[in-house]
């Protein structure tokens, strides 16, 4: 376990790739439910029955193109699940990721390209108008729902995701997703 520690409690390593800002390009993400509860409906026939948790989710993802507009995102599709959700979430070209000298004074483009020096590796923190803080808002969004209605809710923290890095890679995830409702039962969180 890493030694460091965040308002005095041992910290987790990121799982995010350290070369990369994530606010811009084109990710697969997942964000599951807590202990995999299925809080978004059932799977009948083949089809989602989304419980009042999953319309809540539903609409927090088709709400979050307008309400970052100033990042340019698109949730060009995705597939929720009664554990889970999974999105493809498009970063377009933005004001917080345009292009940048860094201190050794080569450009690299997008600020999205891999650092070209150590001095300037992704600390994560704070986290703001990038990939985690849309996947945040769905959360939050979807949480405070609950919690306003007194509905037993609650996601698994932090969420997974993958950098897209081609257009064969991205059609074989889009397939996935567009086929997940029909194949709930091989599923790895089916339940």
């Amino acid at each position: 376990m890493d030694e460091t520690k965040y308002k005095g409690r041992y910290r987790i390593p990121s799982a995010r790739a350290w070369w990369h800002r994530y606010n811009g390009g084109t990710y697969y993400v997942t964000i599951c439910t807590k202990n995999r509860e299925n809080y978004f409906g059932r799977i009948v026939d083949g089809a989602m029955e989304m419980s009042e948790m999953g319309k809540c989710l539903n609409e927090q993802i088709l709400l979050t193109s307008q309400m970052r507009a100033d990042m340019n995102v698109e949730i060009p599709l995705f597939s929720i699940m009664p554990n889970h959700v999974h999105l493809i979430v498009v970063i377009g070209d933005n004001v917080y990721n345009t292009p940048v000298e860094y201190d050794d004074g080569v450009s690299t483009g997008r600020d999205t390209m891999p650092c070209v020096s150590d001095s300037i590796n992704n600390t994560f923190s704070p986290q703001s108008k990038n990939l985690a803080s849309i996947i945040r808002g769905i959360k939050i969004g979807t949480k405070a729902y609950a919690t306003t209605n007194n509905i037993v809710f609650d996601w698994q923290p932090r969420f997974h995701d993958h950098i897209v890095r081609n257009v064969d890679e991205l059609n074989a995830i889009a397939n996935y997703i567009e086929d997940n409702v029909a194949n709930w039962k091989e599923d790895d969180f089916y339940r």
